[in-house]
């Protein structure tokens, strides 16, 4: 069983989104984006630090108008995590976020008029040292290249982005992102396959309006496991019609599935059949609700019945094998005497879990203090 990831990232110029690298070799960075209006700055903080209490790298925040410009300047004097500003069209409300401390613009240079106009947003974010996102989506492609491939295709994807990226060539910029999405699976891989070829900056992976929580959480992990297993992708956002938390825990997910982010709890657990011990689903949905604040890497196996559960116990960190009455209980792959009632499983496992974060937290600081 693989312990790292076996996949060969591609290589990618990095950028710094404030504090957090994007790109190169720093970790695929997970983010998402707020849906409280801006101007409700006490709503729009609360929801930043919600998804900032569960990992959330990176944050974007709507500004559609200069009020809501105002509004951002007070959402970041109260949150830490770095805030990307999506922008659309004003090039006025560009200058005004990046004034206000806005970490990255998401802002399409083809979209925002005159050359003049372009050229002073590239100049304030080099100034400044804010990164620009380009940001194509499928379903608002430029009028001539609809015209010209009457659907979109990822050819048309591509060229969008392109159109875009010659842009901020043209003007010696190269701090920037790009992101292709697509609500189809297909389409948004193939555009990602395609720019993946032509540029070597970042790439924001998404599956655009990807659905409910089920659904597009289901269609997000097949599009970017697809790319992700490529080595495709820098950063990116789960997009859900679902609390924006959801996008961050999926995103985490789907990371950690392909073993390129530990963050957190891997709950391994089976199905369930006539052959378990206990309620093995009533049991993974209690503790994971439990064990949610746990941001220590750690692999627990829970299974019902005695045929596979020594077998995924010795390569956890905590595993736990069903029996009659009373379940087998392992640490560190090593069964041990004690045994746990299984009345009281969700207790014991997750008063095991704690005590077992905690020593490799202890440990992780040694070695960091060992290593400077």
């Amino acid at each position: 069983m693989f312990k790292e990831s076996p996949i060969l990232r591609r290589k990618s110029r990095q950028i710094m989104v404030g504090n957090v690298p994007v790109g190169g070799d720093a970790p695929i960075t997970v983010q998402s984006m707020t849906n409280t209006l801006t101007t409700d700055v006490a709503a729009t903080v609360a929801q930043i630090k919600a998804l900032e209490a569960v990992g959330a790298d990176i944050v974007r925040v709507s500004v559609p108008t200069m009020d809501a410009a105002e509004a951002f300047k007070e959402i970041k004097k109260q949150v830490k995590v770095p805030l990307v500003t999506d922008i659309h069209f004003d090039y006025r409300i560009a200058l005004k976020v990046a004034e206000y401390g806005a970490d990255c613009l998401r802002i399409n240079p083809g979209n925002i008029g005159r050359e003049d106009r372009v050229r002073s947003v590239v100049e304030c974010a080099r100034d400044m040292n804010i990164p620009i996102r380009i940001g194509v989506n499928g379903g608002s492609l430029e009028k001539d290249i609809q015209e010209k491939y009457t659907e979109p295709t990822p050819e048309a994807l591509l060229e969008s982005a392109m159109r875009h990226v010659d842009i901020l060539d043209r003007l010696n910029f190269d701090q920037f992102k790009v992101s292709v999405k697509a609500s189809d699976v297909f389409l948004a891989v193939g555009a990602y396959r395609l720019l993946a070829k032509q540029i070597d900056n970042p790439l924001h992976l998404g599956i655009t309006e990807a659905g409910g929580l089920r659904s597009g959480s289901v269609k997000s992990s097949v599009g970017l496991g697809l790319l992700l297993a490529e080595g495709i992708g820098d950063t990116l956002r789960v997009s859900l019609a679902a609390d924006p938390v959801e996008e961050i825990k999926v995103g985490f997910d789907i990371l950690k599935s392909l073993k390129l982010r530990s963050r957190g709890i891997n709950l391994i657990a089976c199905p369930s059949c006539s052959r378990q011990e206990f309620d093995v689903i009533s049991t993974v949905n209690a503790l994971e609700q439990r064990i949610e604040d746990i941001l220590t890497p750690m692999d627990v196996s829970i299974i019902g019945c005695i045929v596979n559960g020594p077998g995924e116990a010795i390569i956890s960190d905590l595993g736990l094998t069903g029996s009659s009455k009373k379940s087998g209980y392992y640490l560190d792959g090593i069964r041990q005497k004690e045994r746990f009632d299984n009345k009281n499983l969700v207790d014991e496992l997750e008063q095991r879990i704690r005590a077992k974060a905690k020593l490799l937290d202890v440990a992780n600081k040694i070695d960091v203090k060992e290593v400077e």
